[in-house]
């Protein structure tokens, strides 16, 4: 079973073939963080446009790099949500295309789901039922999962993101863009505890987040004392992303308890951040948690996770029709 995923949710085109729902047959992805680094941030118009230019390109170098051919393949993926509208529109009316041409089904993914689904192409060992955190640029969530097919929302951000969060902070401090990545090379020379950033933990039982508050007192803290010197930047860098780490640990270990189940699945670009799986790692070593996390490859998005997660959507029949529509907002 051969699946062609489509993924063009934000700023990355991506098309992926994959087999039985796991064995990753190509993924390219062409980022297009270049586009738009000096703007601090996407901006959707440029992302749509790159997406229409690059799409066909894409998939073709899919087909190539997964030494296939179109004809072969069994089923075509998309992202329809969440994401930009314009981006979304592109993948979608892309994999219309192909669907109606070759006569095969159509299969429409939620790219947050996917994220958690990446640790199962990596992992055979996952045993359901799971708790999983989604950390993106985007999106902060998490999830209660009894098989692959199904995903019971717990908690999500009120405001921003927590990769949203670390993005603005960087840009406070000219980091560049993407931020997260500036932000932990900074930490990693500075002190987590020489300043002492909020925490917004919202209360007990509640897998909520609010990273906009954490972020603006970074804002109060450089407009009253910052020295502007190397070492004050790499402390504030090492403080906020501390704070975060200790928000997303509290909310997913509390779930994880709550649901009392044994495995922690985490996903999304964000989870890339080494002292965030170091840490995470450790405490649920301690409390005798397994915890699983995808490669770094499918951290970010992509299309494999696409093509994998469809193939489970397929085993039971959940297919789309030609008038599938997009959903920019994120949905449960």
């Amino acid at each position: 079973m051969l699946i062609l995923g489509i993924e063009t949710s934000c700023d990355e085109t991506a098309a992926g073939i994959v087999e039985n729902g796991r064995h990753i047959k190509s993924n390219v992805v062409s980022t297009q963080i270049d586009i738009h680094k000096k703007f601090g941030g996407v901006v959707p118009e440029l992302a749509s446009r790159a997406h229409t230019e690059l799409i066909s390109h894409v998939i073709c170098e899919a087909l190539e790099k997964a030494n296939c051919k179109l004809s072969e393949i069994d089923a075509v993926a998309v992202t329809n949500s969440p994401g930009l509208a314009n981006a979304l529109l592109v993948g979608t009316e892309t994999a219309k295309a192909l669907s109606f041409s070759l006569g095969i089904p159509l299969i429409a993914v939620n790219h947050i789901h996917a994220h958690l689904y990446a640790n199962f192409m990596e992992q055979s060992s996952i045993i359901c039922p799971v708790v999983g955190l989604i950390i993106s640029g985007g999106h902060t969530a998490v999830f209660y999962m009894e098989n692959c097919n199904s995903y019971v929302l717990l908690g999500q951000t009120y405001d921003d993101a927590a990769g949203e969060a670390l993005d603005k902070v960087a840009k406070m401090l000219n980091l560049g863009y993407p931020g997260g990545p500036g932000i932990s090379k900074r930490a990693e020379k500075g002190s987590s505890k020489a300043i002492n950033f909020p925490r917004a933990f919202l209360g007990k039982d509640i897998y909520n987040f609010s990273f906009s508050g954490m972020k603006t007192s970074v804002a109060r803290h450089i407009e009253r004392n910052f020295a502007g010197n190397s070492e004050d930047i790499n402390d504030i860098c090492a403080g906020f992303q501390q704070s975060v780490i200790d928000v997303l640990i509290k909310k997913i270990i509390g779930a994880a308890e709550q649901k009392n189940v044994e495995t922690i699945l985490i996903g999304g670009g964000v989870t890339a951040n080494a002292e965030l799986r170091k840490q995470l790692s450790e405490i649920c070593k301690e409390k005798g948690v397994n915890l699983f996390s995808p490669s770094l490859k499918l951290c970010t998005d992509n299309a494999a996770m696409i093509a994998g997660l469809a193939y489970c959507r397929y085993k039971e029949k959940k297919f789309e029709d030609l008038t599938l529509d997009i959903y920019p907002q994120f949905r449960s």
